[in-house]
């Protein structure tokens, strides 16, 4: 106020000026924006996100839902800093892999940046290194919520096991394929770093010689080099062992895999002549194991030595692993998923629907399976399959022997003489084979599109076949959340908590 009735002196240049600005041309008032603002009250995560966001669905679902006693029960050491809790490490592990954040520094991110990562962290932000660690120490319990995940869709009725499909897909595996060696290379690698071992270990003898007549000249000094003859022996021997270990691991697989089937095709030369005879079959595989030779070709990788060179759907090769997955039709939930070394899918089939099998107390009425599956041993067990739990199997046998010949449409009886391979066929040139075969790409093949573009599972984080299968399994269990959270929303929780 002016002429000094005010009840505080105040500066012209201090009042403070509005807000809202306007427009010169059409005095346009805009909506205020105050970035000093101060607030009265501490705001709530709670009030930051909608009511029905994947975020809400996650917290509620580990709250209140998953069993995380395998999680709790091994935490007994009472010493030390208190751990975070793991409630808030699940929380974030499981809403990172639903939406493609699987980094751990990438979580670590996100605790500061993102609303939804802040919501369930409460505010909290553990570092890399806490979530690293926390993943890898509980990655068998992590992997397990697929089959709670399954349990939870079975309650929702979204698993029919009506029809099921079954396939594979080549995870990139956290390893350069130019860091793998052939079995050729690696023997001729190895006899060259030996020669130089020995050489330099000579070397290091003449040096010894030489400074015990010279004190004046350098230790390990070698006709005018500095060398560090220490230094070089030890990172020589060092490859040396990483390179025997290479080479030992390619001649026991060779030697298991010549076992094995030595093993089965003494197994059923007995069979057809009728005998039975275990020595025999375990001599049979011995024998072979112990001459079996690795093929030159036969590779191991350095930086994740149970990977395996694989032919990716594109037609490249990559260092992977062969990620295996049985499919509902119903909602596309996954029922049971692994990872194996082998690029094969044949020797799959069995295993995959009876761990489907296992997992929902359910043998699905149909299974549909690609030509990747397709071999004497898989058209035995369909048959078995089907004779046993009235599972029937449609199999694309591929491309047929010149002497075995189906019909475009079949009709009439099978001929007596048919083959499996024949039969397989011609069941799936009628028109009711036809109609269920053609459901086998809408079943599966959008499951393996949908966790390799929403979640980002193309290449693999952790190493090893056990950290392959514990990741794979974990990014399926997310795919079945996120299947739920569509379905059902958070209220679709109520019906499965205990």
């Amino acid at each position: 106020m002016s002429g000094g009735d005010g009840l505080f002196e105040v500066d012209p240049a201090a009042v403070a000026r509005p807000t809202t600005v306007s427009a010169t041309p059409g005095r346009k008032t805009f909506r205020v924006f105050a970035p000093d603002q101060m607030l009265l009250l501490p705001p709530s995560l709670d009030e930051w996100l909608p009511e029905n966001h994947l975020a809400r669905f996650v917290a509620e679902l580990v709250d209140e839902v998953l069993d995380l006693g395998p999680i709790l029960a091994s935490y007994t050491e009472r010493r030390g800093f208190p751990p975070y809790d793991p409630r808030l490490m699940v929380r974030l592990l499981i809403y990172g892999y639903t939406t493609g954040v699987r980094s751990s520094r990438a979580v670590e991110r996100k605790c500061v940046d993102d609303v939804a990562f802040r919501y369930l962290a409460a505010g909290q932000g553990p570092d890399y290194r806490s979530i690293s660690r926390f993943r890898a120490r509980h990655l068998d319990a992590l992997a397990g919520i697929l089959t709670q995940s399954l349990h939870l869709a079975q309650k929702l009725g979204m698993v029919k096991m009506g029809r099921v499909a079954l396939d594979g897909t080549k995870l990139e595996a956290n390893a350069s394929k130019h860091k793998a060696m052939s079995y050729a290379r690696l023997i001729d690698k190895e006899e060259r770093v030996e020669l130089q071992i020995a050489e330099l270990e000579a070397e290091a003898l003449l040096a010894d010689a030489e400074a015990a007549d010279a004190a004046e000249d350098a230790v390990f000094g070698v006709n005018g080099k500095d060398i560090d003859l220490p230094g070089e022996l030890d990172r020589r021997e060092k490859r040396l062992a990483r390179l025997q270990a290479a080479r030992a691991q390619i001649e026991a697989e060779a030697a298991e895999k010549a076992r094995r089937h030595a093993e089965d095709k003494e197994t059923r030369r007995q069979g057809r002549s009728g005998a039975d005879d275990p020595d025999a079959v375990t001599a049979a595989g011995r024998t072979a194991a112990g001459t079996a030779r690795p093929k030159d070709k036969a590779q191991a990788n350095f930086t994740d030595p149970q990977s395996r060179i694989m032919k990716n759907g594109d037609g490249a090769y990559i260092q992977a692993y062969n990620a295996q997955a049985v499919v509902d039709d119903a909602h596309q939930i996954i029922t049971a998923a692994d990872v194996t070394t082998n690029p094969s899918d044949a020797l799959n089939y069995t295993g995959m629907l009876d761990q489907s099998a296992a997992n929902t107390d359910v043998h699905a009425k149909q299974a549909l399976v690609d030509a990747g599956y397709c071999s004497e041993a898989n058209l035995a067990a369909a048959a078995a399959r089907q004779a046993e739990h009235g599972t029937e199997t449609l199999m694309a046998t591929g491309r047929l022997a010149h002497d075995e010949q189906v019909s475009a449409a079949p009709r009439g009886r099978i001929p007596a003489n048919a083959t499996p391979r024949e039969r397989m066929a011609r069941k799936l040139r009628t028109k009711p084979g036809r109609a269920a075969y053609a459901r086998r790409k809408a079943i599966v093949e959008p499951v393996f599109g949908q966790i390799i573009t929403c979640q980002d599972g193309r290449e693999l984080l952790l190493r090893g076949e056990n950290g392959a299968r514990g990741e794979w399994r974990l990014l399926a269990a997310c795919h079945n959340l996120r299947k739920i959270f569509r379905h059902a929303g958070t209220a679709g929780l109520t019906a499965a908590r205990p």
